[in-house]
């Protein structure tokens, strides 16, 4: 499915706006009754008014101009599936997720630094597969290989450091686990990108980037923070409560280690990216990828799009038509229902 004109969703915000001034009316509609007489009386004034009546009026116009911004909005559903042949490289993101990339000596912090370089990389991107691994003191699979952007984007955004249990920065357990992501045989250019703080805490992650390369997969490494470090904030609801601290009581400072990321790259016949400048990351791995030979790979996609929004027009002009018709007048049907016990 796509949605051609998101921005009218938008329009969906004067439902609630409706719905509340629909409230304020009755509060002082009662109290204004309330003034001028008893309920007895005003049952004998007014007998056939009707608040059941009022409130599926409101329910229907807000069904109606719900239905008319999802017209606006256009859906269109995929009609026609095609394999299609493509070529590209086969990219896995390992985005550290440890509480260290927490700290703010990057803005906004380092992990939504992360989150925005592996996104302008995959906008980037022509036609290669791309899968995510998140890992702290474990790795977990985020995202297999995969040609559907939306999704790994969708995936990425997600990510937090709350998902991991296991906590420390094991970049050996990500390199491991990329290797899993790789699994055609034939596939010859395959890209592992680390992004991280370097704090790793295990000695295996070089040892691990040699057979890597054995295997044919190149690693470049991303750097995420500042190497004069910062503390760890520990948030609640967005607001900073304290920084983390060590048994000592002291304030730990988490620093961006360059050497290790350095050293897990020349291992296998990658590279290091600083990471500050989102720029040159993104202008660093595109000169990478082309110099790439590309392999051929069959991927399935939709081919053609039918748009949806004639059945939400309609639907929402059969609403606007019967909130015409729907007086807030009591019917016979309504007096027999007694719903409010209103008749009483």
């Amino acid at each position: 499915m796509q949605l051609e004109e998101k921005i009218w969703f938008w329009a969906l915000g004067i439902i609630p706006v409706m719905i509340l001034f629909f409230l304020v009316l009755q509060i002082w509609k009662y109290k204004t009754q309330n003034k001028f007489a008893d309920k007895k009386l005003l049952k004998r004034l007014s007998p056939n008014r009707s608040l059941f009546k009022s409130i599926l009026k409101i329910g229907v116009l807000s069904l109606a101009f719900a239905c008319l911004a999802i017209a606006l909005v256009n859906p269109k559903i995929g009609t026609k599936l095609e394999t299609v042949k493509r070529e590209g490289v086969d990219i896995v993101f390992a985005v550290d997720v440890s509480k260290s990339m927490l700290a703010e000596d990057i803005a906004p912090n380092r992990l939504e630094k992360s989150k925005q370089l592996v996104t302008q990389i995959i906008n980037n991107l022509a036609s290669d597969r791309v899968g995510i691994i998140a890992y702290a003191g474990k790795a977990f699979p985020q995202l297999p290989i995969t040609t559907d952007y939306a999704s790994a984007k969708m995936f990425l955004n997600s990510m937090n450091t709350d998902m991991l249990s296991s906590q420390g920065t094991a970049i050996n357990e990500a390199i491991k686990l990329s290797k899993t992501y790789f699994d055609d045989e034939e596939q010859t250019n395959r890209v592992l990108i680390i992004i991280s703080d370097g704090e790793d805490h295990s000695e295996e992650a070089v040892a691990l980037a040699e057979e890597a390369n054995e295997e044919g997969i190149r690693i470049f490494t991303i750097g995420v923070g500042d190497v004069k470090g910062g503390p760890i904030p520990e948030k609640r609801n967005g607001i900073i409560l304290n920084y983390k601290k060590d048994n000592q009581g002291e304030t730990v400072i988490t620093r961006l280690n360059e050497e290790t990321l350095k050293g897990i790259a020349e291992e296998a016949n990658g590279a290091y990216i600083n990471g500050k400048s989102t720029s040159n990351v993104v202008e660093n791995i595109r000169e990478v990828l082309n110099k790439m030979d590309k392999t051929e790979f069959e991927a399935k996609q939709f081919a053609e799009y039918k748009d949806q929004f004639q059945w939400f027009l309609g639907f929402g002009i059969f609403f606007l038509l019967l909130d015409i018709f729907l007086l807030e007048r009591k019917t016979a049907w309504l007096k027999k229902l007694n719903l409010f016990n209103e008749n009483l």
